[in-house]
């Protein structure tokens, strides 16, 4: 062990002791650090992002995850590997690496399996890299392998405000797409700097918005809402078009998300119907790794040559994940919530 690791015996992380609301998230402090076996790294982690699917997990209705608290919440981090178990070569003590961890991210150190680690460029900083995991990963991954879209193709992102929409918006100007988004009216100049045509959801009917400007209709759109939402979403779409679901924001239960999650895959079985696909990264990274780590590495080097700029809503401290919860499920963030440890 380092003389560094000697130094620090004890460490911070939140725990969930039973599902809930944001007050069941306590932070507690276990008296030695964790260690690595065979194949697996121990890291020190830099910055973890706090996600809507981190309530969903915390409420115990996200369907990728089955553990039973105690739980410790935390989808994605990027740290810096503290030590190496037993048959590590692929990396060195000091290195950033990330991973798409699903659970166990909201604490200063954690052990991961080596083969699931990817390397981070040193010249990116923590907090907007994080950023790149589960966000821009999703975004990347819904744009280019799930609707297959091609440059000048026409987009509708629902909640493009949000940490996974603007993303979208970001990665679509790239491809030079024609985008429309809601959002709530004072996102709108954000939309707009985007390329993207903002609808207000409280006071448009998007679906008549869409009709308007664009009657033939759309080629994909972006839904994370649920139910009876991606009916009308569809509604908007041309014969080619295609639905990418990639969460039910609307659901109470899990039940709830079962059944949007059935309805669109039922609904891609019927040929007079536009196609429509489930997005779901946690699955995506579990059976495609490979994808993962080569999607990851190219938006990590976008990152690097700053043709990607993450929208960072605030960073917080560990000691504020409760409160950070209670934003999220308040909605209208702008950007991403990020948690900076080990600083």
């Amino acid at each position: 062990m380092s003389n560094k690791s000697k130094k620090i015996m004890s460490y911070r992380y939140i725990s969930l002791k039973e599902f809930g609301g944001p007050e069941v998230l306590e932070l507690e402090i276990k008296e030695n650090l964790p260690e690595p076996n065979e194949g697996e790294v121990r890291v020190k982690v830099l910055a973890t992002s706090i996600n809507f699917t981190d309530t969903l997990i915390r409420r115990g209705i996200y369907p990728d995850v089955k553990a039973k608290p105690p739980i410790t919440p935390g989808y994605d981090m990027v740290g810096i590997v503290d030590k190496l178990g037993f048959g590590v070569t692929d990396f060195t003590e000091g290195q950033k690496v990330a991973e798409l961890t699903v659970i166990g991210a909201y604490s200063e150190y954690l052990i991961l399996p080596a083969k699931q680690l990817v390397h981070v460029p040193e010249n990116v900083n923590a907090v907007e890299a994080v950023s790149m995991i589960l966000s821009y990963v999703t975004a990347y991954q819904m744009l280019t392998r799930s609707a297959n879209i091609k440059e000048g193709n026409k987009i509708l992102i629902h909640g493009a405000g949000g940490a996974v929409g603007s993303a979208l918006l970001q990665i679509g100007s790239l491809f030079n797409l024609k985008m429309f988004g809601t959002a709530s009216a004072d996102q709108h100049d954000i939309l707009r700097e985007s390329g993207c045509h903002p609808i207000n959801y409280k006071s448009e009917d998007f679906v008549q918005v869409i009709r308007d400007l664009e009657p033939n209709g759309l080629d994909a759109v972006f839904d994370p809402f649920g139910g009876d939402h991606f009916k009308r979403s569809i509604k908007t779409l041309n014969n080619k078009g295609k639905l990418v679901a990639f969460g039910a924001y609307n659901a109470k239960t899990q039940m709830d998300l079962i059944k949007s999650f059935l309805r669109v895959q039922i609904w891609n079985l019927t040929p007079w119907m536009p196609s429509t696909s489930f997005y779901s990264i946690g699955s995506w990274h579990k059976k495609r790794h490979g994808w993962f780590e080569s999607d990851l590495k190219k938006l990590f080097v976008l990152l690097s040559e700053k043709k990607l700029k993450p929208l960072i809503s605030k960073t917080i401290k560990i000691e504020e994940a409760k409160e950070a919860h209670e934003l999220i499920e308040k909605g209208g963030l702008k950007g991403k919530l990020v948690i900076k440890m080990n600083n």
